[in-house]
């Protein structure tokens, strides 16, 4: 069974009255109220696309009905499906979203870890390029300083220094680490040196505490020239891939495929009443003030 990737634009999604209703209805309760707590709107519209991209992926490819089911966050956040008895005879599939800049994403893979992670490339909000790679050297071993510093303009060079976190927290959220995680423990060998738009590249390889990691995958992608994807993928399940009659080789990487609101919907039923004060609240909302990058 192929994985899912699934990307959502935000930034242009205007909803209206009729949209934002429906999709407040859509998911659950408790979590209708933590987005209705945003202070700016680009946040409340990032985290409800992630809500619904997950219930979408519940309900379409893993046959539960959409108002059949429960999400539930482990200690640390992170969302995950709650069993009931009556579930579906399924494979288990991980999944995990990302939402920054423009975009909310979704990766998911039966019967293998996945994490997934989003960066838009945008100056500091405040201060240089250098000074803000000062900031944050502790977080880069030698290697991938080097490779940071050496790729060309300034701009380039961000580009690479998010093209780094992307891949180093796909991977903590792969394993469900969190912030305990010492960056510096893995260590990632960059290729190719540009990742290009329509295309997925898994040749980016990691070292954990300086070791080369043989089972860990990386598929790097542009959703655009600005937002870069990585996809941490972990060794399959064998158990897995024997039930559903397949191989062990890699299927092909997968590029993310852009849904618009009526793709994240289609299959939706609401499970609350309308609360026609909920988009009140929404419009009252504050638009995110702009950073640096976003002003030139």
């Amino acid at each position: 069974m192929d994985g899912v990737r699934w990307a959502f634009r935000c930034g242009s999604w205007v909803p209206t009255r009729s949209e934002w209703t429906l999709a407040a209805r859509c998911i659950q309760p408790e979590e209708k109220q933590r987005i209705g707590q945003f202070v700016f709107a680009k946040d409340a519209k990032s985290a409800m696309a992630g809500r619904l991209l997950i219930r979408k992926l519940v309900c379409e490819k893993m046959g539960f009905a959409w108002d059949g089911f429960r999400l539930e966050r482990t200690a640390r956040g992170k969302p995950y499906l709650s069993r009931p008895s009556s579930a579906p005879s399924i494979s288990h599939w991980s999944f995990n979203v990302s939402h920054q800049g423009d975009y909310a994403v979704l990766a998911a893979e039966p019967g293998r870890q996945v994490g997934v992670d989003l960066m838009k490339t945008s100056r500091p909000g405040s201060g240089s390029v250098q000074e803000f790679f000062r900031i944050m050297n502790r977080q880069f071993t030698d290697l991938e300083w080097t490779n940071i510093r050496t790729a060309g303009s300034d701009w380039d060079q961000l580009d690479m220094f998010y093209r780094h976190w992307a891949l180093k927290e796909s991977f903590i959220k792969a394993i469900g680490t969190g912030l305990g995680f010492d960056l510096k423990r893995a260590e990632f060998h960059i290729s190719p040196n540009q990742v290009r738009e329509g295309q997925v590249s898994r040749q980016t390889r990691m070292h954990l505490d300086n070791e080369e990691e043989e089972d860990w995958i990386f598929e790097e992608s542009l959703l655009d020239k600005d937002h870069h994807v990585a996809v941490a993928l972990g060794k399959p399940d064998i158990s897995t891939s024997s039930e559903e009659g397949g191989s062990l080789g890699e299927a092909p990487p997968l590029l993310f495929t852009q849904l618009s609101f009526s793709d994240l919907v289609s299959r939706a039923t609401p499970l609350t009443e309308e609360d026609s004060a909920y988009w009140e609240r929404f419009q009252s909302r504050r638009e995110a003030p702009l950073r640096q990058s976003e002003q030139l």
